[in-house]
């Protein structure tokens, strides 16, 4: 028999309700990449989950790859001072980039990656996201396609995690205190 884990935090999002969202995005994708190059730039680790689903949604041909950014430390707090960990692996230029991240928050982490990956050329770049957090947006940029929108809370599963806690939880909630 297997043992049911104990719900964290309160539940935002079933695993339910997020794919459904990544069908419809995956569509909406579909319909707007047809014919064209497109490449999956998941951002570690957070995305991972939700870059998986939207992918089996998307029924063009897509090249994938990842990058590894991040201005957080193992705070719930942005640093401000972004560090690239792990950069692409192939060639952007004159290719349609879709950025695929878990969530928006501040901005500050995705303009800095959206500028770094202009300086590659490529032919478009635009931002898929499970969740954004406009309340806390510092820097100028929004998601092309957008899972869902969320108020300023600390939000924990489906990739997000707290301290790389909670990660695996098929579900998207939030801590509170």
């Amino acid at each position: 028999m297997t043992e049911v884990a104990e719900t964290k935090g309160k539940i935002l999002f079933t695993e339910e309700q997020i794919l459904q969202r990544a069908k419809e995005l995956g569509e909406e994708i579909s319909r707007d990449y047809a014919g064209e190059d497109l490449v999956l730039l998941g951002t570690l680790k957070g995305a991972v989950l939700w870059m998986s689903d939207l992918m089996k949604n998307i029924s063009i041909d897509t090249k994938i790859d990842f990058v590894s950014a991040s201005s957080y430390g193992s705070g719930t707090m942005s640093t401000g001072i972004v560090k690239i960990t792990k950069d692409v692996d192939m060639d952007l230029f004159n290719k349609h980039v879709l950025i695929i991240e878990d969530i928006i928050d501040t901005g500050t982490t995705l303009k800095y990656l959206r500028d770094y990956l202009a300086e590659r050329n490529p032919k478009s770049i635009k931002i898929c996201t499970l969740l954004d957090k406009p309340s806390r947006r510092k820097a100028e940029v929004y998601g092309d396609y957008i899972g869902f929108e969320v108020e300023d809370l600390f939000i924990i599963g489906y990739g997000l995690d707290y301290d790389q806690k909670y990660r695996n939880l098929p579900y998207v909630s939030y801590l509170e205190g």
